[in-house]
């Protein structure tokens, strides 16, 4: 039985992501890199939609000055990242989903959400990331991964076949590849790059840049300038 939006319950979901999502662990890499270059030494980082925490500990190791805030909906999985990070100084956990962040008293230097957006419908997507814009420091840099929608029906039919063989080769059984790929559409909702684009636009991002592009998935960065 779930206990959270992805496709297995909380205490299985670190031995299934990599075996689900092709190049994960470079998500991480890529995130840290990036933010080297933007935001070196940042004082607080957000991540939201948190999982089971392996981002953070990753990113806390390569930043030992930086306070970090882990939220996530799911209890089980904010459980499990508490214990991850439990050795850590200084970790405050919401049992919040993006949209639902209100305070609006704490701001960060970089927000991250990894395959987090992508559970919510249009409404939901866009409260998510206006709260994202809204949290940032001025000057501060937004970093999210997310499941694609192709521009076009061919395009996503190419697109799920590769990343249904993808699944296969990485050890996935082919009962859980399937299930996976039904979800598409159905229990994830996935919007275009150019929707991307416009969606950060909207919310008030001036500089919006593709970090990472490759099958269905896509990382993207946006930096909130002063006014």
């Amino acid at each position: 039985m779930r206990d959270n939006t992805t496709s297995q319950p909380a205490h299985e979901y670190d031995d299934n992501i990599t075996k689900t999502m092709p190049f994960y662990d470079r998500f991480h890499e890529m995130i840290l890199s990036l933010t080297a270059v933007v935001k070196p030494a940042p004082a607080a980082w957000l991540d939201t939609g948190c999982g089971t925490g392996t981002f953070v500990a990753k990113a806390a190791a390569a930043l030992p000055g930086t306070r970090f805030t882990l939220a996530d909906p799911s209890a089980p999985m904010l459980a499990i990242a508490k214990e991850k990070t439990a050795k850590l100084s200084g970790c405050e956990y919401l049992p919040l989903g993006t949209e639902a962040l209100a305070s609006p008293d704490v701001t960060y230097d970089v927000i991250t959400a990894v395959l987090a957006h992508h559970y919510f419908d249009a409404a939901g997507r866009r409260a998510a990331t206006a709260n994202c814009y809204r949290m940032l420091k001025p000057g501060g840099l937004y970093i999210t991964y997310e499941t694609l929608r192709p521009r076009t029906p061919q395009g996503l039919e190419i697109g799920l076949e590769w990343w249904r063989r993808a699944q296969l080769s990485s050890g996935k059984n082919p009962a859980g590849v399937e299930k996976y790929i039904g979800r598409y559409g159905v229990e994830f909702f996935p919007i275009t790059l150019a929707e991307h684009f416009d969606l950060l636009a909207a919310a008030g991002f001036s500089t919006v840049e593709v970090l990472w592009l490759s099958g269905l998935q896509v990382g993207l960065y946006a930096i909130k300038y002063p006014d």
